[in-house]
């Protein structure tokens, strides 16, 4: 997993700024160096912390999504109930702009709830955007989510969806 981590993260034009640290706990996290959050995933992934899936097609990996128990990621929605037991988040989703619009976000979705039901879940939680959000635009779209039986349940700020699956 660390390999294909890394390897997806550090091709041209990864997400390299953030290793996927952004809705993770890391301790100064506004302004922690990049080495840092990679430290720190890297950390997580040696002690088997799930911290999410990769794609592979033609022998070369093509996409991550961010999918874990809840619970190893900072609070993601004001209303979030930590007292609730078996809730996976799908917090992003990463594929290289040279592979976009060939559905591989939807195919990392897919296999993202499967996984998850797979590893315990009880519930799935994301928190996508309306296709016209100019931000958190890696968190997906709710409309991926919606065509999946994901359903609305509140709001996480003024753009994020906050949409569960249950099972």
């Amino acid at each position: 997993m660390r390999a294909d981590f890394e390897n997806v993260f550090e091709q041209p034009g990864g997400p390299k700024y953030c290793w996927c640290m952004a809705w993770r706990q890391l301790e100064n996290r506004e302004h922690a160096s990049n080495d840092a959050r990679r430290r720190a995933m890297m950390a997580l992934i040696e002690v088997g912390t799930p911290v999410g899936i990769v794609a592979h097609a033609e022998g070369n990996i093509v996409g991550w999504c961010s999918v874990a128990p809840r619970e190893t990621y900072r609070k993601l929605s004001q209303e979030q109930d930590d007292s609730e037991v078996g809730v996976w988040s799908i917090v992003c989703f990463y594929v290289p702009r040279a592979s976009r619009g060939l559905g591989l976000a939807s195919a990392l979705l897919d296999a993202a709830i499967d996984h998850a039901f797979a590893k315990g879940a009880r519930t799935i939680e994301a928190y996508p955007v309306d296709q016209a959000s100019p931000s958190y635009r890696f968190m997906g779209f709710r409309e991926m989510f919606v065509a999946r039986g994901f359903h609305e349940i509140g709001m996480a700020g003024s753009r994020r969806h906050v949409m569960r699956l249950e099972r």
